[in-house]
Order: structure tokens, then C-alpha cells, then sequence
């Protein structure tokens, strides 16, 4: 960025901007290698989600509000992370969708 009054009036009045690294008033500019450091990091692509389960496995929960029932697994959505399982509650099966990692294969 370019720092002129216009800009830096800008960027001061952001909400939930509460300061910068730097001596002064004014933001520190940063050596171009470290610019170059920051996007090769964040350019390395999505992240990719390993999921070791299958249409109907039986899982166990173990995380958030179904922590500890059980149920079958009913789709898998690899690219995001999430799993629909059909867990049984008051005698009917109902289909909760789940993270990746709160679900353990038994």
C-alpha cells in the first residue's frame, strides 16, 4: 500500500484494527523476500482432507452435541470435510452432518 493520509485514514478506521508492528505512527514496510515467503505459504493450494471412512461404516461421534452415539455413514463429501451420518434418535434414523474429525471408525 501506498501510505498517504487518505489510505492510512482508511486503514486506521477498520474495524477491529488495533495497531501495527513498527516504530512510529506510521506501519513498517516489509522486505520483498518476506512478502514472497507469506504468498508461497498461502499459495499452497487447499487443504486437502484425509478421510478414512466409507459409506456405510459405522462411526462413532466424539465430538460436539451427538458426542458418543453411533451411527452409519450415509455420504461423503471429501472436498469439503464433511460426512452425513444417520444416527438414531427416538427410533427414527436422522441424517446429521458432521466434520471429518469428529467421527471415529469402530
Amino acid at each position: 500500500m501506498i501510505v498517504t493520509d487518505d489510505s492510512w485514514y482508511v486503514v486506521r478506521n477498520t474495524p477491529n484494527v488495533t495497531g501495527f508492528i513498527g516504530s512510529g505512527t506510521t506501519p513498517t514496510p516489509i522486505d520483498q523476500k518476506e512478502v514472497e515467503s507469506l504468498l508461497k505459504r498461502t499459495a499452497d493450494g487447499d487443504p486437502q482432507h484425509k478421510i478414512d471412512v466409507e459409506v456405510n461404516d459405522v462411526v462413532r461421534i466424539v465430538d460436539g452435541p451427538f458426542k458418543n452415539f453411533e451411527g452409519k455413514i450415509a455420504n461423503v463429501d471429501a472436498e469439503r470435510g464433511k460426512i452425513k451420518v444417520l444416527v438414531t434418535m427416538f427410533g427414527r434414523e436422522t441424517p446429521v452432518e458432521l466434520d471429518a474429525l469428529q467421527v471415529k471408525k469402530i
